[in-house]
């Protein structure tokens, strides 16, 4: 830690005494001016200056979240992710370590309590997981730790892991069948150009092209804003049945004015891709057996299917607006007939 030798003044008749520790500024009153000279005043403040040395300021793991943290990275999250992030890790380590010292953490402790929470999803473990290590690597760049009791921590066998599940060829026709045409250009777009609902629900007339859409907005619960990440500002093309639904869906628009949204509400501002959901196309699905898909389910499917045809990784991760390893290892799911017929070109590549 760096401290300095401080300085003592006059204020109102007292010796105030002023000193730095890492750069964060401490003063105390040092006494009346009447009293002491200033030779025993800074024979005072050195005192206090040996003091602050043996003994090191102790810093609370709810006070560093709440405080540094948060407002550090309140400025790189978007709203959508601040809330959650928030929310999260004041439920979850917040409420259980507030109290607690940075610098008494160990791993094997930390891992204990990531094992506690198996009982939700692996996805909920991950990002805790994630959370733990982050903060853990701001307090070192603070320098108040040396190292990371967070940074070998695993996600616990026994945390469920989600059920990825993707259509087959023949269930995306059940689903396109299913839907009327507002319902099935929504589903389309999800399912046949890789977008997700909040993209899909913020599109404007002019951001369409003759073979493209350009997507530079999302709506998350009522807000417009920006894409999820860089990436996601991207075009996005678009299937000769998609430009053909969009083409009648424009006929009966209201307003096709170029800031006017694709699928507007009454009140002209964007539907809510849940109510959308939960009254109008989930009904239809569930009569086709199919109530088990979702936007999320449409967009994997997308990537899967796309990859199982052929498809260039990077191109199909361009078009969902994500990274390529994201797509390949998250998104795409093989199919048994995918792996089958892997395994037999093996098997007869080695024939002769």
């Amino acid at each position: 830690m760096r401290y300095s030798t401080g300085y003592v003044r006059k204020q109102r008749g007292r010796w105030i005494g002023a000193w730095y520790v890492n750069g964060k500024r401490s003063s105390k009153n040092l006494g009346f001016v009447r009293d002491l000279t200033k030779s025993d005043a800074r024979e005072k403040l050195a005192e206090l200056i040996k003091e602050s040395r043996e003994t090191p300021e102790v810093t609370l793991f709810g006070a560093f979240v709440e405080g540094p943290y948060f407002s550090f990275y309140s400025r790189k999250w978007k709203d959508s992710t601040r809330k959650k992030n928030v929310i999260r890790v004041r439920a979850h380590l917040v409420r259980t370590f507030e109290s607690r010292e940075l610098s008494s953490f160990k791993r094997d402790e930390l891992q204990d309590f990531l094992d506690s929470k198996a009982r939700f999803s692996s996805s909920l473990v991950n990002k805790l997981r994630f959370d733990l290590k982050q903060i853990f690597d701001m307090a070192i760049a603070e320098g108040l730790l040396r190292l990371n009791p967070a940074l070998l921590l695993f996600c616990p066998n026994e945390a469920k892991r989600p059920n990825r599940r993707v259509l087959t060829l023949e269930q995306i026709g059940d689903v396109l069948q299913a839907l009327d045409l507002r319902d099935r250009l929504v589903a389309k777009l999800c399912l046949l150009a890789g977008m997700r609902p909040g993209e899909v629900f913020a599109l404007r007339w002019g951001s369409i092209g003759v073979t493209f859409l350009e997507i530079k907005e999302r709506v998350y619960e009522g807000v417009l804003n920006s894409p999820k990440s860089d990436r996601g500002r991207r075009k996005g093309a678009l299937a000769q049945g998609v430009i053909a639904d969009m083409a009648e869906w424009k006929k009966i628009a209201v307003n096709t004015s170029d800031t006017a949204f694709v699928f507007p509400s009454e009140r002209n501002t964007p539907l809510s891709s849940q109510n959308v959901w939960q009254r109008s196309i989930r009904p239809k699905l569930n009569a086709v057996g199919l109530g088990w898909c979702t936007f999320q389910v449409m967009r994997r499917t997308f990537v899967s299917v796309s990859k199982a045809g052929g498809g260039d990784p990077k191109a199909i991760a361009d078009q969902c607006g994500h990274d390529i390893g994201v797509s390949v290892n998250v998104y795409t799911q093989s199919t048994l007939d995918s792996k089958l017929e892997l395994v037999n070109r093996l098997e007869r590549s080695l024939v002769k």
